[in-house]
């Protein structure tokens, strides 16, 4: 089983909206069996709230539901992780700085092809969920690529 899981800030925009898409993207692909798909995020603030208002919108815009519940990473997540999958150069950071190094770290942007963007914005603050949106289906979709490449699925 290839165990891939996301990793933001707070885990309730842009790890949740990236874990719902890619997990879209491996139902469509016939590969839910094959592929387990998580996030969390490097802070504690909103351990057990659900995602923001305005992931949960933009991902409805888009047929997706998510359920899930924001936690924090562990160092259990990182043993079991096949991909870590960060959002930004601050989560990898705080990844680094609080667990050590992790042969499959990545930002979830080293996957995409249709930006220049290496970050994924924190929408928290000053929203720009759709354009968010954009960026993680792009990364998603490379990264999924990837995946099924290397792990021959």
């Amino acid at each position: 089983m290839v165990n891939v899981l996301f990793v933001c800030l707070g885990n309730i925009c842009r790890s949740p909206m990236a874990e719902a898409v890619f997990q879209q993207l491996v139902n469509e692909a016939g590969l839910a069996d094959k592929i387990l798909v998580d996030s969390a995020g490097t802070g504690a603030w909103h351990v057990g709230e659900a995602a923001h208002v305005g992931t949960r919108r933009v991902l409805a815009q888009h047929g997706i539901t998510y359920t899930g519940r924001a936690r924090q990473v562990n160092a259990q997540d990182l043993s079991s992780s096949t991909y870590l999958i960060a959002m930004d150069s601050e989560n990898i950071s705080d990844l680094r700085h609080r667990f050590g190094d992790h042969p499959r770290l990545y930002r979830l942007l080293d996957f995409a092809t249709q930006t220049t963007e290496r970050d994924v914005p924190d929408p928290y603050y000053s929203g720009g969920f759709d354009y968010v949106y954009g960026l993680v289906v792009d990364g998603c979709r490379g990264l999924l690529a990837t995946i099924r490449a290397k792990e021959g699925l």
